[in-house]
């Protein structure tokens, strides 16, 4: 007999191998991803060094419940294999790339486990879980405890049979199944016993209805809930039913011939009774040390457990028995299927950005032949947040700071909502810029801001910032030079009921900076940002000489921060002499900090500083 029992997620990482993955073509035959070598020999966990695997789940360990599929090692030699009956076939693959979708053999990745269990009651289950914690399996998302389903016993079906009929009867056969059926179909009371409030109620439904009348035929269906119909989803196989898309893992118990009455004797004495378990149990997995172990192999705490259960009611309540864990490929985590697939020196491009429902992957030049399936891997272990997988295929190099995606997974709209700060953000990836990485630094910003101060945002793009520091400044001025991102910027001030704050501008950065401060406004603004980390800093020397006409004003120096990327030994040095340059001013006190690391050995750093009066009133001003 086979008792199958279903385990929910937890959490962990794990080891590699290589399944076989398609990429299909719509104008040619399949190309299918081989090893240098195809064996198709089931790796038993001997053959592998124990050091490398020693503890723990692996897809190097246990066994496939398939023997047809293929257990290959990781790849160093990676090719593919390109089939085709018409046309020139690499040209045809190069044209048909971005139509094609990975399709990963998802049970390659099934492995079947060998482990043991005490069968307990249900009772005292976490009580014996933390008394044998160091004996138990302790896997990472898999639960130690596990439920039997088969031997289950309702509630109210346990209130129905009472304490004295859960306990054995005097022939071991199990619980008095006659005092049962007495209370299920009411002859209780031939027996001198009162009814529970169950069949009390039952007898008088088959007797008078709610006004007092005899032979209401339909009111005991009424007064029951209606049982929930379970719906087969189509295409799985009814040989292993697994509950839902979260279930990953599946336990087996089996009853082995192994474990005889005659092998408990041994150590429990003669006194031991055997015979068929009854009532509501649990299992608790153990060490997958003590997965082929007899009872006398047991350590002793398990030992001394079984023995002190017996000597107190002379026929064992805790079993051992042999199960089969089973886990699946959403088992697995990322980063663990990843290292399988890919070659073996490959490094994992496990890291990525989250913007709203779309995964943005920065692959290197050695991950792009296989670009499909590390996108098809991040769609699987991420959904259903993730919902798209771009990766970016050039650099920044236009003035609106859009980035080249190709879309590798999922649905091809990059229109999304991003919350930041409790706000929301609506935007088009393909035609704005954002950057999720920097919720820290602008979280950072806003804190030195006031409710006396007005902003001034030179780069704003949707305006992360700009509508942040809405909620706490009293005036915000933003400008982009983009006009989808002013576009968005409008559209996310009115989503967050900040419009009133919130002035905007679609104009170049030195025509908006000098426009604001040749206006009536220049007097109150009190904070610039410039975030814009490759020319920012060139932007500078239009506040050379920007007041020079304004000498009637009241000067009040406001605080400019303003971002810039240096590769250089002393990134904050560098940055200074920058920013020293651009304003024709020695003595600037700048307030440097390093942002983040963008790449090896280049900084984003974020300069802040006031504007000294010597630049604002200067006569060698930039000519417009």
């Amino acid at each position: 007999m086979v008792t199958k029992l279903f385990l929910r997620p937890q959490s962990l990482p794990l080891t590699a191998f290589t399944p076989k993955f398609i990429f299909p073509s719509k104008r040619f035959l399949p190309i299918y991803f081989t090893p240098p070598f195809s064996s198709t020999i089931i790796h038993s966990q001997s053959q592998f060094s124990a050091h490398t695997f020693s503890y723990g789940p692996s897809l190097r360990k246990g066994h496939h419940p398939f023997p047809s599929v293929s257990r290959q090692l990781p790849l160093d030699n990676f090719q593919p294999v390109i089939k085709t009956v018409i046309g020139n076939p690499e040209r045809e693959r190069l044209q048909n790339e971005k139509s094609e979708e990975a399709i990963l053999d998802e049970d390659a990745f099934i492995r079947i486990f060998d482990v043991a269990a005490l069968r307990i009651p249900s009772r005292g289950c976490f009580e014996l879980e933390n008394r044998l914690r160091g004996h138990l399996l302790n896997w990472p998302r898999i639960r130690n405890i596990a439920r039997v389903p088969g031997d289950e016993v309702e509630a109210e079906l346990a209130e129905l049979v009472g304490e004295q009929n859960r306990s054995y009867s005097d022939d071991g056969d199990g619980v008095d199944i006659d005092s049962l059926h007495r209370r299920i179909y009411g002859k209780a009371e031939d027996d001198g016993g009162p009814l529970s409030p169950v069949l009390y109620r039952e007898k008088l439904v088959k007797t008078f209805d709610s006004k007092g009348y005899v032979n209401f035929r339909h009111l005991a269906k009424m007064s029951r809930p209606k049982k929930k119909k379970e719906k087969k989803e189509e295409g799985k196989d009814e040989g292993i039913k697994r509950m839902g898309k979260s279930e990953f893992a599946v336990v087996e118990v089996v009853e082995s011939e192994e474990l005889e009455v005659d092998d408990m004797k041994g150590l429990l004495g003669d006194e031991f009774k055997g015979g068929k378990w009854r009532g509501s149990t649990r299992l608790l997995l153990l060490d997958e040390r003590y997965a082929d172990k007899g009872v006398e192999e047991l350590p002793e705490a398990i030992k001394a457990l079984l023995k002190g259960e017996t000597q107190e009611s002379k026929k064992s309540t805790i079993e051992l028995v042999r199960c089969r864990l089973t886990l699946y490929y959403d088992y697995w985590q990322m980063n663990e299927v990843l290292e399988a697939l890919l070659p073996k020196d490959m490094v994992i491009p496990s890291a990525f950005e989250t913007v709203g429902h779309i995964a943005h992957l920065n692959l290197r030049d050695e991950h792009l032949p296989y670009k499909k399936l590390i996108a098809k891997v991040v769609l699987d272990k991420n959904k259903p947040k993730i919902q798209t997988v771009v990766n970016k295929i050039d650099v920044i190099n236009n003035d609106y700071r859009t980035m080249q995606l190709e879309v590798l997974a999922g649905n091809h709209s990059l229109v999304t909502t991003v919350v930041e700060n409790g706000l929301r953000f609506h935007l088009d990836l393909a035609t704005v810029y954002w950057n999720s990485r920097l919720a820290t630094e602008r979280h950072r910003l806003l804190s030195g801001f006031t409710c006396k101060d007005v902003v001034c945002d030179v780069f704003a793009g949707v305006g992360p910032i700009s509508i942040s520091a809405a909620r706490i400044v009293k005036k915000v001025y933003a400008n982009d030079l983009n006009p989808n991102a002013v576009e968005y910027l409008e559209r996310n001030s009115v989503l967050n009921k900040l419009e009133r704050k919130i002035e905007v501008f679609n104009m170049e950065g030195r025509r908006f900076i000098s426009a604001m401060f040749a206006s009536e406004k220049a007097p109150k603004i009190t904070q610039v940002v410039m975030n814009l980390p490759k020319d920012a800093a060139e932007y500078l020397d239009t506040f050379k000489g920007i007041l020079r006409d304004r000498s009637d004003l009241e000067f009040i120096s406001p605080t400019i921060h303003v971002y810039g990327f240096s590769k250089a030994r002393d990134p904050e040095f560098d940055f200074h002499e920058r920013i020293r340059i651009a304003l024709t001013e020695v003595a600037v006190d700048v307030d440097m900090r390093r942002v983040r690391l963008v790449a090896p050995g280049k900084w984003m750093l974020c300069a802040s500083f006031k504007l000294p009066r010597s630049v604002a009133f200067s006569k060698r001003g930039l000519n417009m």
